[in-house]
């Protein structure tokens, strides 16, 4: 019978706690992560100037947001302005946005939802 030699066991090497390693790290200023390449930087994001452009108001927008012509972006933070401040969001439903007068002239109807209220500002600007 002849028997395999068993490789001899080596010995494991002491594992370091969280609070040790990071301890360890701390001291020699290097991280845990492997080095990244360096990647070129990223491109600033510039916005569309369609969406900076000053529109003509209707006046049934004026009404509620001013008379100065306005970007669509604006239009739709000053609207928001006005719908917080008249407390007109649903109390059930906050997306849906219940009109009072003025904001029944812009709107056409009675409650729209947040996510249609843009297109029907488009009616409204020129």
């Amino acid at each position: 019978m002849a028997t395999a030699k068993k490789a001899p066991a080596k010995k494991a090497a002491p594992e370091k706690t969280v609070a040790a390693k990071k301890a360890s790290t701390a001291k020699d200023g290097a991280t845990a992560k492997p080095a990244a390449k360096t990647a070129a930087p990223a491109k600033k994001r510039t916005p569309n100037p369609a969406f900076m452009k000053a529109l003509a108001l209707s006046p049934e927008l004026s009404a509620v947001v001013g008379d100065k012509p306005l970007p669509r972006t604006e239009i739709v933070s000053k609207l928001w302005v006005y719908i917080k401040a008249n407390d007109l969001q649903d109390k059930t439903n906050k997306r849906m946005i219940n009109a009072d007068k003025k904001l029944l002239a812009v709107f056409g109807k009675p409650q729209v939802s947040m996510f249609e209220m843009a297109g029907l500002i488009g009616k409204h600007v020129k």
